[in-house]
């Protein structure tokens, strides 16, 4: 509860926004920042490797992008996607966003891409039959992982 409260109080100090607030609040998460996005560990991943691409200005609408910012975008997604390749050697990608609240966004008004790792059997029974997602990794230790690789580039 204490964690849920002070997260709360902080995002309130922040205008309310997650992902205007991550740079700041928790730099340990953030991967690489460029100009005008940035990329970050997902602190609720699906899969180990669980990134996010994030726009820096607080727009949820993709319209509103400007050439400038799409381009860093998706010089960011294929940086994540070459780093996750090289350092964890997934089989895929699942690579996607939701625009809305009715479309599953969780944080609709600031966009984010979701760029996710995946394995052959990397699904389990475990989030039908306990409702809970196992994770074989801390979210720290990927990022250690990461980091070299955005370093890099």
């Amino acid at each position: 509860m204490q964690y849920l409260e002070t997260a709360r109080d902080e995002l309130e100090e922040d205008g309310g926004c997650v992902f205007c607030a991550v740079p700041g609040r928790e730099p340990e998460r953030v991967l690489v920042r460029g100009e005008l996005a940035y990329v970050v560990l997902n602190k609720f991943p699906y899969n180990p490797g669980h990134l996010l691409i994030v726009p820096l200005r607080h727009t949820g609408d993709i319209e509103d992008l400007t050439t400038g910012e799409n381009a860093e975008l998706q010089a960011l997604m294929q940086r994540s996607i070459r780093a996750l390749r090289e350092e964890s050697e997934p089989h895929g990608f699942n690579v996607g966003m939701n625009l809305g609240s009715i479309s599953g966004a969780g944080i609709p008004d600031h966009l984010h891409w979701h760029v996710v790792p995946r394995w052959g059997g990397d699904t389990n029974f475990m989030p039908v039959v306990g409702q809970v997602r196992v994770l074989p990794e801390l979210l720290a230790d990927t990022a250690r992982r990461l980091a070299p690789r955005f370093a890099d580039a």
